[in-house]
């Protein structure tokens, strides 16, 4: 292989008239030349040797590898798809397999519909009407994260260096044409937005959805020669550059094969004769047995992780067809699918409940916690941004619903690293909301649950996030329980007359006093209690009671009222006493 450099200033000079492939992967931070040795089509994972089947190996290429599209097929086609095997990949962590049955589905229109212009700008319609050169049938994707295994001194065959990377990250990529009668131009884009289509109209076209991310990529293969000379050149979106698009890299020896790219860092291919695709396959030849003539499929692959891409990951697929190898060709057919998880997603917690349960008193202070997790690459940067929180509650009986409403617990939280130890290219960032059910402020007592919505500057944000078990918990009060005994005071007096045996006859008024003295006014007056037969007369109480505590000093005054008109009545002397309760006399 030619250095990359002397390739680009030969390639860029000279006019590529036959371009067969772009490839296009976004949400690259950056791509560097690293002239060592940086394989991609001898990984021992994924077959790059011009044809789809995994138990085929159309030129050779050692080590043999375990995956074809066959296998993605498999994995990824809609249920149903027969592919020509029963395996899944090994592996792969992202994948994509899309076929449009119909030849005049999905094709651009509109004269914004070019790589250099957002996708805002492009347009679709089904309408049919493209050369049969530049109709696609199928277009595919898959992604690996593989162990470190550096070229030199290996005894495995193999061949996967990650660089700088905790694991060698591959793409790998690939369709099918209706045609091979003439140069056509096709490609793909990986996108970190996510891409979907749209129904609204504009221009005499439907609109898509989703927009281009600064390190776009565009990988332009250009076979030419029947097939034998290939010439990749590869460009990122930058808005900061005249066209959007800076070049990268190129060369014009990546063809997948072993003897000429050996250690390549990008390659692509084409079926060098005719092969049986694993799937139904028809082109305008109407080829038996579901073959695909010379040229008529092609797939290619990076390693992302020399090429210091290993961090991005990607949303959504689709596969391409131009007028021609400038950048401002007018782009003509299109498959879109859908790749991997490339977007955040937030979970919450609510922090500073005991173990076990999600119950707290008032005075105990809590607060939510929200984590961004990123998916859809092995060295994702973190989320950054801010999160905003709000408290729903108090619901007498059940959790309430937070999906809206609530009162704010912090606003603008910023998002942070949460890593620990710290790393912000893995995907994990958090952020705290106001404690709540301070010391200061309590809670009323009652079920509570929080939300969390958060407003990312890196990602497009998910939505608002609650749910009745993680966002929620209950304040509950306590209490205490002491006891004072009541008494329920009762006194007797016994009235003789002079004689001392003789009964009196009448009634006794009983005074009680809670002084010592049977000073001051009565506490209470049991009034009019008969004398009865053997001259006892009793306050006979079971209603009247007063809390006392222990040790406390009563007295009693009962005076005698005669029914005799010759016996006159007498009052009793001051009657003292001290009342012995224990009222904490343990459980």
């Amino acid at each position: 292989m030619k250095g990359y450099r002397e390739v680009f200033h030969r390639v860029t000079s000279r006019n590529r008239s036959r371009l067969l492939v772009i490839a296009t992967v976004i949400g690259l931070v950056g791509l560097y030349f690293i002239p060592a040795a940086q394989a991609v089509h001898d990984t021992g994972r994924f077959q790059l040797d011009g044809d789809a089947a995994s138990g085929t190996n159309t030129t050779g290429i050692t080590p043999s590898a375990t995956d074809d599209w066959d296998k993605v097929c498999h994995q990824f086609a809609p249920s149903g798809t027969a592919c020509g095997t029963t395996s899944n990949t090994t592996g792969a962590t992202a994948g994509s397999w899309v076929s449009e049955p119909n030849p005049s589905a999905s094709i651009f229109t509109g004269g914004g519909s070019k790589d250099p212009q957002d996708i805002s700008n492009w347009l679709w319609k089904d309408a049919g009407g493209l050369p049969d050169k530049d109709n696609l049938r199928h277009g595919f994707a898959v992604r690996y994260s593989l162990p470190d295994d550096p070229v030199t001194g290996d005894s495995n065959g193999t061949a996967c260096p990650a660089g700088t990377a905790p694991t060698c990250d591959v793409l790998y990529f690939g369709s099918d044409r209706f045609d091979n009668s003439g140069d056509a131009q096709q490609g793909f884009w990986f996108f970190q937005n996510k891409v979907t289509l749209t129904n609204i109209s504009s221009q005499g076209g439907l609109k898509f959805s989703g927009l281009h991310k600064t390190g776009d990529l565009l990988v332009i293969s250009d076979f030419s020669i029947g097939g034998t000379v290939s010439t990749i050149t590869i460009y990122k979106w930058n808005p900061a550059v005249s066209g959007n698009l800076e070049l990268l890299e190129t060369s014009d020896a990546a063809k997948c094969t072993n003897a000429t790219a050996a250690g390549d860092a990008f390659c692509g291919i084409v079926n060098p004769s005719t092969i049986t695709m694993p799937w139904a396959f028809t082109d305008k030849s109407g080829t038996p047995n579901n073959q695909a003539l010379q040229g008529e499929f092609y797939e290619g692959g990076i390693n992302l992780s020399t090429l210091g891409l290993s961090g991005e990951c990607f949303s959504s697929v689709a596969s391409e067809t131009r007028s021609s190898t400038s950048t401002t060709a007018t782009l003509k057919d299109f498959i879109l699918g859908q790749f991997a998880i490339c977007a955040p997603t937030l979970t919450t917690d609510v922090q500073g409940l005991p173990v076990g349960s999600r119950t707290v008193s008032p005075g105990t202070a809590v607060h939510d916690t929200a984590t961004i997790t990123v998916t859809g690459a092995t060295t994702p940067d973190d989320a950054t941004g801010t999160v905003d929180f709000f408290l729903c509650g108090p619901d007498a009986t059940a959790n309430p619903d937070c999906s809206s409403g609530g009162v704010g617990a912090g606003t603008g939280k910023a998002l942070v690293d949460t890593s620990s130890p710290a790393n912000t290219h893995d995907g994990i960032s958090g952020a705290n909301s106001d404690d709540v059910n301070t010391a200061a402020n309590p809670l009323d007592p009652g079920f509570y649950c929080f939300r969390a919505l958060p407003h990312l500057t890196n990602y497009d944000s998910p939505g608002a996030f609650t749910n009745d078990t993680s966002e929620c918990f209950r304040v509950r009060d306590t209490s205490t329980t002491t006891t004072a005994q009541n008494w329920v005071p009762n006194d007797t007096a016994t009235v003789l007359r002079s004689d001392g045996v003789t009964p009196g006859s009448g009634t006794v008024d009983f005074a009680l006093y809670i002084t010592g003295d049977c000073t001051g006014p009565a506490l209470h007056t049991f009034a009019g209690r008969p004398v009865d037969g053997s001259g006892l007369a009793s306050t006979d109480n079971s209603t009247f009671a007063i809390a006392v505590t222990p040790g406390r000093t009563i007295s009693w005054r009962a005076t005698f009222t005669s029914s005799d008109p010759n016996v006159v009545g007498s009052t009793s002397h001051c009657e003292r006493s001290i009342v012995t309760i224990n009222d904490d006399i343990g459980s």
